[in-house]
């Protein structure tokens, strides 16, 4: 289940930016390919954002018990 939450977080983010850079290039349509360009750069770092707490939902998803706070000790 969290790494379904994780996954929609980044498809959510992915959405937002496309919607974002569709609105721009219609609103300025000389810009047009820039826009794009930087809403391709914004969809790369919204997935590599995502990666980190993708892992982390994945391993607490294997391991439910494990915890993050290391009192194991």
């Amino acid at each position: 289940m969290r790494v379904l939450i994780e996954a929609l977080h980044i498809a959510a983010g992915i959405a937002v930016a496309l919607l974002i850079g569709a609105l721009a290039s219609w609103a300025y349509p000389l810009a047009r390919g820039d826009v794009w360009l930087v809403t391709g750069i914004a969809i790369l770092c919204i997935i590599v954002m995502g990666i980190g707490p993708m892992r982390r939902a994945m391993w607490l998803q294997r391991n439910p018990q494990g915890g993050e706070g290391g009192d194991d000790a």
